[in-house]
């Protein structure tokens, strides 16, 4: 091998292991991937950004925002009402779910389809009292398997049509993917409706009346005339005892003490970290005349100071306790929703001292507050929030509304709530009223896990979109334009026409998903242009597929669907493309058989919550852990494989 080929596979092999380990977003490891190239001579500095001009870019830059224009006008939340059946057993509901949700991802990004079926899973689970994850995850396998019947449905198809077209053969058309991938989605949702669903760990026990998935952690503030003033730790811990919950510490100007300190002395002002379910939260908050604590500003540092007594008074307490020792478990983050408690929110101390001092709070607001509800919302994979602290988002201020717990399955946690760092799939418990928490879910990308009341769509504006759409489809499919100008032509008329507001096109347009394209193309770009393409795929035939074309196609898809499930989808396209290509032409047979199967094994990432967002959109949600995927998820692929490699033989012979 030459210098480059080594540099390159050096650059690519650590590339990989970044995108599996997962130390920091695909994006930024795909730009340190493109820099590398540019440092080590690889591209020149004039050619490092041309991939963002790429096709592949613009068209899914496009997708994104006719995707979120779709949602705007309520026509999907219609349809979804229509075809999900109210009547009949759990299995005809699930597998319309699963159609609609794969039938929608084929012409809007799948993602958004998952976003926007989520609160009907939800409501089917409660409707026929199984598990959530039940139907979240064959709506997430769903909508993943409908993205591979369209050149718009997934990134990675976008991308092998731009390889296509690079190696001179000319870009696919719309639906050049729809034979073999409808096949596969046909009997990939038949599979999971009627098999699949089934093999789902339960997490939750059949028949519960709320989204649980286990305690919340939640931080509750001692009020002036709480029953908790003056007792100590050890003496709260059995008062609330029956209650089946737990206080895990207390927290006082800021600093948190553990249940280790049991003759500490709790007084006004001060935060009792609980640990609880829901229906048991808010027993404890009315019987101990708690409040929760969910605005830092106004809660915490205003009530929580203390005079020179109190600090002599709580310095003895904590000297006269230090040698004393009370046993608690390690916290473990909270997970589940809180519907039942969003039921009985006019019953917690804070609606009653609403109703009862009405005048005193008004005063003490300076404005009459609105109706406060509770709402669960999911952190999506390309949310904002990821990686932030409710400190660091000034919720109160920015946006008029508290965090009040944050749910995570599988994950243990001793940090304060305000300070807890939010991944993608954490269920958060906001408070605040219906505009102000829809206002923060569509600006930070949350997904609302409650049901959502029924959007009324706005018909002219819906008719709008399906028309546009629909000429879109129709004039790539038909070759008339190509798909970049095609799609980019329906997204400036979605703006002219107001059906995604100006303010919120660039919102829609997922920039970690651009710069991972722009970038990877162009190190994939590389990776032919060096031979090093070649070099691996003499070395996969050589030793693997023993010449055969057949074994070849076979491992092309399996090597690409493994590499898919822990590693981006679209970077598995680009870094496979390179591959099959030069496969193909070492053996002398159609390409285009080896492309599609990189197109359907980038599509198939059903082993882990890693390899495709919607799978990690589920994951906090279903209560789910790393291993649940894999009971419906390989039988799934192996399904795949064994539908795929035939219909690929027969529609694109080699």
């Amino acid at each position: 091998m030459t210098l480059d080929q080594i540099a390159i596979l050096l650059i690519l092999a650590v590339t990989i292991a970044l995108f599996i380990w997962g130390p920091w977003r695909h994006d930024l490891v795909a730009l340190a991937s493109l820099l590398a190239c540019v440092f080590s001579g690889l591209i020149a500095p004039s050619e490092a950004f041309n991939g963002f001009g790429h096709p592949a870019v613009v068209t899914v830059a496009a997708v994104l925002i006719l995707s979120r224009g779709l949602q705007n006008t309520g026509a999907m939340d219609a349809l979804a009402q229509k075809v999900v059946p109210k009547r009949g057993g759990i299995t005809l509901a699930i597998a319309a779910l699963t159609a609609l949700g794969a039938g929608m991802s084929g012409f809007m990004n799948n993602v958004g389809a998952m976003a926007l079926l989520m609160p009907v899973a939800t409501d089917l689970a409660d409707r026929y009292s199984v598990p959530p994850g039940k139907v979240l995850m064959p709506l997430s396998f769903g909508t993943i398997l409908g993205g591979m019947t369209t050149l718009i449905g997934t990134p990675p198809n976008l991308i092998v049509s731009g390889f296509r077209a690079s190696a001179g053969a000319g870009s696919y058309g719309m639906f050049d993917f729809t034979p073999v991938g409808i096949v596969v989605a046909t009997v990939g949702v038949l599979f999971v409706a009627l098999i699949g669903w089934r093999l789902v760990p339960a997490r939750t026990q059949a028949g519960a009346a709320t989204f649980d998935t286990g305690t919340y952690l939640t931080e509750a503030l001692v009020k002036e005339k709480s029953a908790a003033i003056g007792k100590s730790l050890a003496e709260l811990v059995r008062m609330i005892g029956e209650e089946d919950a737990q206080i895990i510490g207390l927290v006082y100007k800021n600093a948190r003490v553990s249940t280790a300190m049991p003759g500490l002395r709790v007084r006004a002002g001060d935060i009792l970290v609980i640990e609880a379910e829901p229906e048991s939260l808010s027993a404890v908050l009315s019987n101990l005349g708690l409040t929760l604590a969910a605005d830092p500003e106004n809660g915490e540092d205003s009530k929580g100071s203390e005079d020179e007594g109190q600090r002599k008074d709580r310095a003895a307490d904590e000297r006269a306790v230090a040698s004393e020792s009370l046993e608690a478990e390690p916290l473990e983050a909270a997970e589940g929703p809180l519907e039942q408690l969003a039921d009985t929110a006019g019953k917690s101390p804070q609606k009653q001292e609403k109703r009862e001092d009405k005048k005193e709070q008004e005063e003490k607001r300076g404005r009459d507050r609105q109706e406060m509800v509770l709402r669960e919302l999911v952190v999506m994979p390309d949310s904002f929030l990821v990686g932030r602290t409710a400190e660091n988002l000034r919720l109160a201020g920015r946006y008029e509304i508290n965090l009040l717990a944050l749910s995570r399955q599988g994950r243990r946690s001793v940090k304060r709530l305000r300070s807890t760092p939010l991944l993608a799939g954490d269920a958060l418990l906001m408070i605040g009223t219906e505009e102000n928490l829809s206002n923060f879910a569509s600006e930070q990308h949350c997904v609302p896990l409650a049901q959502r009341d029924i959007t009324i769509p706005n018909k002219e504006k819906a008719y709008v979109a399906l028309v546009a759409m629909g000429l879109a489809v129709a004039g790539a499919a038909f070759g008339l334009l190509p798909a970049a100008i095609s799609f980019a032509t329906c997204a400036l008329a979605f703006m002219v026409m107001k059906v995604v507001p100006l303010r919120n096109v660039y919102e829609a347009i997922d920039g970690s998903v651009i710069v991972l394209l722009g970038a990877l193309i162009a190190v994939a770009g590389v990776m032919e242009s060096t031979g090093a393409a070649d070099v691996v795929a003499k070395s996969m035939l050589d030793n693997l597929a023993q010449g055969d074309p057949v074994i070849a196609l076979v491992l092309i898809l399996v090597v690409t669907m493994t590499l898919s499930d822990f590693m981006n989808n679209a970077a598995t396209a680009a870094v496979m493309c390179a591959i099959a290509l030069s496969a193909a032409a070492q053996l002398n047979v159609n390409p285009d058989s080896f492309l599609m199967a990189v197109a359907i094994g980038a599509s198939c990432a059903f082993l882990t919550p890693v390899g495709h967002q919607n799978n990690t959109l589920i994951l906090g949600p279903g209560g789910f852990k790393f291993g649940d995927y894999w009971p419906m998820g390989l039988p799934m692929e192996i399904l795949v494989i064994a539908v795929a490699v035939p219909m690929l033989l027969w529609v694109w012979p080699l």
